[in-house]
């Protein structure tokens, strides 16, 4: 680590060691750290080297200990205030739906998400989203000896309160878990009438689906659901190569023949990642009649996304060589 002049670093290390003045098995804060003698630009340096992760602001890991629900516990009891209730993507992930707090972009370092229940109080903390919201005793259960709001409260607020296409992602993550069913949540619906954006909530809360494997499935088919005039995609479509091989695709519709899958960078950006997919979307496409078109995260997220184009097109393909075998 280049200008690292702290001893607990050798050339080639793999992970921090006994060297390290800080925890290697449980989670400390930038505070803990200063205290230490390491300061926070070191702290910064090290997590961008992959010694150290930072599962909230303000909170730091060595790179060496396993993601788990008591870790995640852990880290937030360090910087929670009295009083707080954890909502939104923070409880969402609490609750173990790993993949909730930063859809399309792993490299996020999350805030926390504390809410106070009480009439003009807030918390004021920068590592916080916070502020004041109206939750009745059954919307907040206790977890691991802290207040969080339970899982159907969370899918509705977070169905309520994020953007559209990151709603669906998020509760789709959330719904992984089978802490409810999606009929629970279109009921619990009306227990927000009058809620901001409870609109948006009505409308998502049908198109829940558990068997999206990541958030940035969930947009693409969200997006092709609002190509109201093509046929409805499902997700995980299962393309069978033997009696004990089946490739699954990600968004797909098994009339059509037709499936659209996400290359994230994090698990579609090595060589050997990229070949395996390459070799898979051969076989299916040259021992099936599937057609499959890939997209990463420029076609799906921002500005310029153009998965609408990308689903459109194949869809086009599809129809055209069933034509052709007709």
């Amino acid at each position: 680590m280049r200008g690292m002049s702290r001893a607990y670093l050798d050339a080639g290390q793999t992970f921090l060691d006994d060297r390290f003045p800080l925890p290697l098995d449980a989670p400390f804060t930038a505070a803990q750290a200063r205290h230490e003698g390491v300061p926070a630009f070191e702290l910064t340096r090290l997590a961008n080297a992959g010694f150290l992760r930072r599962p909230i602001q303000g909170v730091y890991v060595a790179a060496q200990v396993p993601d788990s629900l008591d870790l995640r516990a852990a880290a937030v009891r360090m910087v929670l205030p009295p009083g707080g209730v954890v909502t939104d993507r923070t409880a969402g992930w609490l609750h173990g739906a790993s993949m909730i707090l930063a859809p399309g972009d792993h490299l996020v370092v999350p805030r926390l998400s504390v809410f106070h229940r009480d009439r003009g109080e807030r918390f004021r903390n920068d590592l916080m989203a916070s502020g004041q919201r109206v939750m009745p005793d059954r919307h907040v259960t206790e977890l691991n000896g802290f207040a969080v709001t339970t899982p159907l409260r969370t899918v509705c607020d977070l169905g309520r309160l994020l953007p559209r296409t990151a709603a669906l992602g998020a509760m789709d993550m959330l719904a992984r878990l089978g802490l409810f069913a999606v009929a629970d949540v279109v009921a619990a619906v009306e227990q927000f009438r009058g809620y901001r954006w409870v609109t948006q909530l009505r409308a998502l809360a049908p198109l829940i689906d558990a068997r999206s494997e990541s958030p940035a499935e969930s947009v693409i088919r969200l997006r092709w659901l609002d190509l109201s005039d093509l046929p409805a995609p499902e997700p995980q479509r299962p393309v069978h190569r033997s009696s004990t091989t089946t490739y699954r695709l990600d968004v797909g519709n098994d009339e059509l023949r037709f499936a659209v899958e996400y290359d994230g960078w994090e698990f579609h950006h090595t060589p050997e990642q990229l070949e395996a997919d390459r070799r898979r979307r051969r076989w299916i496409m040259e021992n099936t009649d599937w057609i499959v078109r890939a997209v990463r995260r420029e076609n799906v997220f921002g500005a310029r996304w153009d998965v609408d184009r990308v689903i459109r097109a194949g869809i086009i393909d599809a129809r055209r060589r069933g034509r052709r075998a007709a």
